[in-house]
């Protein structure tokens, strides 16, 4: 009969936040929340305000795709040495800094752009901007996996989730204030200037401890038998299949070998944990356009108690997991996740109430933190430390796709049968979450167990 493990204390829990990976996490959750809205609804306001078509200015929401497709370019991230960065700073932070260095770039260029006549320019920075943010994600996902211990996963997600709201903020009404009080270029140059809280933090913080890429290689067996049957052929040609079956072939056998039959039944788990959240998210707005509230109280509520629950969310399922592991508080994840949709459901039978909606983005966000919290600590687990970039990368597209896809046939529904229904059936969609969630949590090789009492 095996001795249960003894959960660590509420002191020892607090005190995972005191820890430098954790505080790292929230200057580089900045970091990568920095640049998202400065491609989308920033710049898009900025179009709009100087005349742009708004024709013109949908086409710009394409740019979005480069983040669900970043698994693509995640195994050139995870194992091609980057000239002098690399031998200067490490792979991950060597990677960040380039995707930084992007992302500055790309915002200086767009503030030296009048936008009305240079659309194609504006849409190349704009994707310059994209394209350095999504690299940056890959190297601080792998930064994060390998900088601390399973158990402290969660509290560095909770970190990172209220670093990216700050961001958020800052790219979002920071770079509005900026430009009504100067001017969209100021607005960008601005922002470009902030991407040094990132630069900063990965000059400070030392680069985690991994194996070199040649000695990974030589561990793997698919590596090994290639160049015993490449023998002959040119050295170029061997030692670039060898890179591409380590960096490309290797982390999805990995994953599959490691979970065998379990593993099918993950991906699916990944792919539906969101999926209830994510399904209703496009209808949230005309919801509340629609019962009569105006546009100020919606922006009011959403930034107040919107951020602010979703930050105390993360902050609550960090401790969580710190206390009790990720087995039960995943579980919790999904149920907070699913059913709080139906808060929804209250509001649209309510109508135009002011208590209902604050109570439902209260709930919505509250539980939308905790399950983003536990749900990264949880793939993190589940991620090889040999594969950190490649294997997350993936995880994380899988997790957002089905959602955003079913969320684009929102309108069809609410059309066909009215909001109450759309958003029951979105919680629905949560249900098989919650199954999944629940057998994951008893099997011990899947979650790793609560760390032990501490003072």
């Amino acid at each position: 009969m095996t001795t249960p493990v003894a959960r660590r204390s509420w002191r020892a829990a607090l005190a995972i936040y005191r820890r430098p990976p954790v505080v790292t996490m929230l200057f580089l959750g900045f970091s990568a929340g920095l640049p998202f809205l400065l491609v989308f609804s920033t710049l898009s306001a900025w179009l709009r305000s100087d005349g742009v078509e708004v024709a013109a200015i949908g086409f710009f929401s394409w740019i979005g795709i480069l983040y669900s497709i970043k698994f693509f370019w995640a195994p050139v991230v995870d194992r091609l040495a980057l000239p002098l960065l690399t031998r200067l700073f490490g792979q991950r932070r060597g990677w960040m800094l380039l995707g930084q260095a992007m992302i500055a770039a790309g915002l200086a260029g767009l503030a030296s752009l009048d936008p009305v006549g240079h659309l194609p320019l504006v849409a190349a920075f704009a994707l310059l901007v994209a394209f350095g943010s999504a690299t940056q994600d890959i190297a601080i996902d792998a930064f994060r996996i390998e900088s601390a211990p399973d158990d402290v996963q969660a509290a560095m997600a909770s970190t990172y989730i209220i670093g990216y709201r700050g961001g958020l903020l800052a790219a979002g009404a920071g770079a509005l204030y900026v430009a009504s009080w100067l001017s969209w270029e100021a607005a960008y140059l601005t922002m470009a200037a902030l991407v040094g809280v990132g630069v900063l933090t990965v000059l400070v913080r030392p680069e985690p401890e991994r194996l070199s890429l040649t000695t990974q290689l030589i561990h793997e067996p698919r590596v090994r038998a290639f160049v015993r049957h490449s023998r002959g052929r040119p050295r170029a040609l061997r030692r670039l299949g060898a890179w591409l079956i380590g960096a490309v072939v290797c982390p999805f056998t990995d994953f599959f070998t490691r979970h065998r039959r379990k593993a099918l039944w993950l991906l699916l788990f990944i792919a539906v944990f969101r999926i209830s959240d994510l399904a209703m998210a496009s209808m949230a707005n005309p919801l509340y356009i629609d019962l009569g509230f105006s546009l100020a109280t919606i922006a009011n509520v959403t930034n107040i108690f919107g951020i602010a629950m979703s930050i105390g969310g993360g902050i609550l399922g960090g401790l969580l997991v710190a206390r009790y592991g990720i087995g039960p508080i995943l579980v919790l994840g999904a149920v907070a996740a699913t059913f709080t949709n139906l808060l929804f459901v209250a509001l649209t039978l309510a109508g135009e109430s002011l208590p209902w909606l604050v109570t439902t983005i209260i709930g919505d966000n509250l539980a939308n933190g905790l399950a983003s919290a536990v749900f990264i600590a949880f793939l993190s687990s589940l991620t090889s430390r040999a594969y950190t970039a490649t294997q997350y990368a993936l995880f994380s597209s899988l997790m957002t796709l089905p959602g955003k896809f079913l969320s684009g046939f929102g309108g069809l529904v609410v059309a066909a049968e009215g909001y109450a229904p759309f958003f029951a059936i979105a919680s629905a969609l949560g249900l098989p979450a919650i199954a999944l969630a629940i057998w994951i949590s008893r099997d011990r090789t899947l979650v790793p167990p609560p760390a032990p009492r501490t003072a």
